[in-house]
């Protein structure tokens, strides 16, 4: 075991080295906000963001919402349905649709084009980020803590957090979703290869 830390540590390992700095890069990159909280404060006035879509995903029906945690089958479907447009996003570079269909609360908070460079990491080694990705899509998603929705501003978020054991590292994500119209929608979006 000792070895290992030791070959890690000293760089001897590309493959493991590039893992390490991948995870420690996208931690830092989405897993801290750096400064740019998102102003929850604001989230109860209304915007003048739209989106061009009512669904929280490209190409599925809208995560109807009622307030409330939805069915298992539901949770992983959402969980899923994202994840699959995420690594989508990450292989074509193109991050127009998961931001359209993101809440405005979170496009009030973020560009198209910081969502791209806060994600340059990913897409920069998609050839060993997206089949990881890709992996999640016949698997089900482990949660810790069990999905829950939590009040902020008088408004429902859904907050999905777990992970997929998947190989050769695992898919950490920490999800949110915000009730807007009868549906969830995006707020929250990390996603850690560790």
């Amino acid at each position: 075991m000792t070895h290992f830390f030791k070959k890690i540590l000293t760089g001897n390992n590309t493959t493991i080295n590039g893992i390490f700095a991948l995870a420690f890069i996208a931690a830092v990159a989405f897993g801290c906000t750096c400064g740019k909280d998102l102003d929850l404060g604001n989230i109860g006035s209304n915007s003048n963001s739209t989106t061009a879509s009512n669904s929280t995903s490209t190409g599925d029906a809208p995560f109807k919402s009622n307030g409330q945690v939805p069915s298992d089958a539901d949770v992983q479907a959402i969980v899923k349905s994202l994840t699959a447009d995420f690594a989508e996003a990450i292989d074509t570079n193109d991050f127009s649709d998961i931001y359209e269909n993101s809440s405005m609360d979170f496009q009030s908070s973020y560009t198209e084009e910081q969502m791209k460079g806060e994600f340059k990491v990913f897409t920069s080694q998609k050839n060993r980020v997206v089949p990881v990705l890709e992996k999640t899509s016949s698997m089900t998603a482990e949660f810790t803590p069990a999905p829950y929705v939590r009040t902020e501003k008088g408004l429902n978020i859904l907050v999905l957090n777990g992970k997929y054991a998947t190989k050769p590292v695992p898919v950490n994500f920490e999800y949110e979703f915000v009730s807007r119209g009868g549906e969830w929608k995006m707020l929250k979006l990390i996603v850690k290869l560790v």
